[in-house]
């Protein structure tokens, strides 16, 4: 039986703000074509396959999209919910869309009821953990005293091997499971499901399974031969700018063994970070490369530029995020000595430069009136916004 194995589409996820719809419709499509093209049987999405418990309507028509892609292209589907999944909303519906290929594993009671698929083996178990909260499902798996997401996960895979113990031998299995596995190694845009601190599970949790599918954490890894993460098909961090996005082909014979080919999945937009002078990276060719990516910039000049996401924008369309970093030597002086004998409305107007651009006249019109609220005051100043663009803060 051939598997594809991916997870954490995070469907309905923004980048720095950016809506990420368009790209994440171009990795699902990517995952289609690998079914398509590899002759997959089964792709198996262990969890978080929205990005929030309420996703918006967009991203359930992308979701519904993309799983009607995997099915026309031959593929059955078992998923399972994640930490960012509403459980009762993914899972609803469940029974009908069974009946069409797609099984969804979302709540507690059904993780020792598999799919079970065959080839011309035979028989294929898929067991679906959702993941699990261990204050919201301790009691329903009959472990009221546990407080880690290890004694949890341990509970319900005694319940899988319990289940396993009753079909007959050459029966193979695989296991969806959204959890941190000791071994794994974060990239920064996971959500935490620490509990009192302790968020990872052992891997020797899931003896005794010929494949465990892994998902919550975004990096194609290999925790053993048969314990994998897939990672997520998009980058969802600049930390994650290095990484090459993948799913896992995964061939198992008839007695369980295994075949695992990585599967690198096409860069939709690449992510740089850039550092230097606003000038510097507006006009010198060696940031030509990065103009289409997703650009963090960091900038170096010894004043904080005026307007400069506006600048960045017209060379790089896609930068989202900006931070100025003041070079080594440059003498920020105190808070006190920036603002001596400057009038209220200077001191607020070059705060408005420095985080946006410099306030029109309504605005600075707006500024006085709250300055008068505060101290009974009008500010006399006669300082234009255009004079005020020059006066900076460091």
């Amino acid at each position: 039986m051939r598997i594809l194995h991916t997870s954490d589409w995070h469907i309905g996820r923004t980048f720095h703000g950016v809506d990420l719809l368009a790209d994440q419709r171009r990795a699902l499509e990517a995952l289609a074509t690998v079914v398509r093209e590899q002759s997959v049987d089964v792709v198996v999405v262990p969890g978080d396959i929205y990005d929030r418990a309420v996703p918006n309507a967009d991203a359930v028509r992308l979701c519904n999209r993309a799983f009607e892609a995997i099915r026309d292209a031959g593929a059955v589907i078992v998923a399972t919910s994640g930490n960012h999944d509403s459980p009762a909303r993914l899972g609803a519906g469940s029974a009908f869309s069974a009946a069409g290929g797609l099984h969804l594993f979302t709540t507690v009671d059904a993780v020792d009821r598999p799919v079970v698929l065959a080839d011309e083996h035979g028989d294929v178990a898929f067991y679906g953990i959702p993941y699990l909260e261990p204050d919201a499902t301790r009691a329903e798996l009959g472990v009221p005293g546990a407080r880690s997401h290890a004694a949890v996960l341990q509970a319900a895979m005694g319940r899988i091997a319990a289940d396993l113990a009753t079909r007959h031998s050459s029966v193979r299995s695989v296991v969806l499971a959204h959890a941190f596995v000791i071994g794994g190694e974060g990239t920064g845009s996971e959500r935490s499901i620490s509990v009192g601190g302790v968020e990872t599970v052992p891997a020797s949790i899931f003896g005794g399974i010929d494949y465990v599918a892994l998902g919550h954490l975004h990096s194609p890894q290999t925790i053993d031969d048969h314990i994998r993460y897939s990672g997520s098909p998009l980058p969802y961090s600049f930390g994650e700018r290095s990484h090459r996005k993948a799913a896992w082909l995964v061939d198992i014979d008839g007695s369980g063994g295994r075949v695992v080919t990585r599967v690198d999945l096409p860069v939709v937009r690449g992510l740089s970070v850039l550092e230097g002078t606003l000038e510097e990276l507006c006009t010198e060719n060696r940031f030509d490369s990065a103009t289409e990516h997703y650009v963090s910039a960091v900038l170096t000049d010894a004043v904080r530029p005026v307007d400069a996401m506006r600048r960045l924008q017209e060379r790089f369309p896609h930068a989202v995020h900006l931070e100025w970093k003041r070079p080594a030597g440059v003498d920020s002086g105190s808070y006190r000595e920036k603002v001596q004998g400057r009038s209220d409305r200077e001191v607020l107007s070059s705060f408005l430069a420095d985080v946006r651009s410099a306030p029109s006249s309504s605005e600075v019109e707006l500024l006085d009136r709250a300055v008068e609220n505060v101290t009974g005051q009008r500010d006399s100043t006669s300082a234009s916004p255009v004079e005020h663009e020059w006066v900076r803060s460091a």
